[in-house]
């Protein structure tokens, strides 16, 4: 049983929350690029260190949830039972990721995020990122008896899978496509 967070827990959460959403109040106003660090510093009443405390650039305040998203992948891989398949496991969580990343109050962010070139090389950088992770999560598991190399192949896809529904006319569909590729991949490795 994990135990509640204790008050200062909390506190660092709530400052995080308040500074990821009044930059990201302010990104959409005004324009990501019209923005500086110190005006949402100012705007969420907290010093520029405390912001950087919390993230490490302008650009991660826009993917405020990343460590989620990370981590989600990575339970998808881990919490499943000793006989649940794998790549039903990462559909289910890609599906659910793509529903909350398309959402219509999404949109504006994605609209941001696309036109502007740092937050598209941040993407990507995450994107890497979170495909190494998936991948040293699935090499790590036992039952799944693996290469390296057709791990880390799988997670890429599995991420690209998330880019690509995400820009889909019907993003649900395109999950499901782009995984009966993943798990005919999977298959043959």
């Amino acid at each position: 049983m994990t135990t509640p967070p204790g008050r200062r827990e909390r506190k660092k959460a709530a400052t995080r929350r308040k500074i990821a959403d009044t930059a990201l109040r302010l990104f959409l106003e005004r324009g990501y690029d019209a923005v500086g660090i110190r005006e949402v510093a100012a705007e969420a009443d907290v010093a520029v260190t405390t912001l950087f405390s919390h993230f490490p650039s302008k650009e991660a305040l826009v993917f405020e949830q990343d460590a989620d998203f990370e981590q989600r992948l990575i339970r998808a891989v881990t919490d499943r039972t000793p006989d649940e398949p794998l790549v039903p496991a990462l559909r289910r969580e890609i599906h659910a990721l793509v529903r909350h990343c398309t959402a219509d109050s999404a949109s504006p962010v994605w609209h941001m995020v696309d036109t502007s070139p740092a937050l598209r090389a941040y993407e990507e950088s995450m994107r890497l990122r979170h495909a190494e992770s998936l991948a040293a999560a699935l090499t790590a598991d036992p039952g799944l008896a693996r290469t390296t190399t057709a791990c880390r192949t799988i997670a890429r896809f599995t991420i690209d899978a998330y880019a690509l529904a995400r820009e889909s006319a019907d993003p649900q569909a395109a999950v499901d496509e782009i995984f009966r590729m993943i798990e005919a991949a999977w298959a043959v490795t």
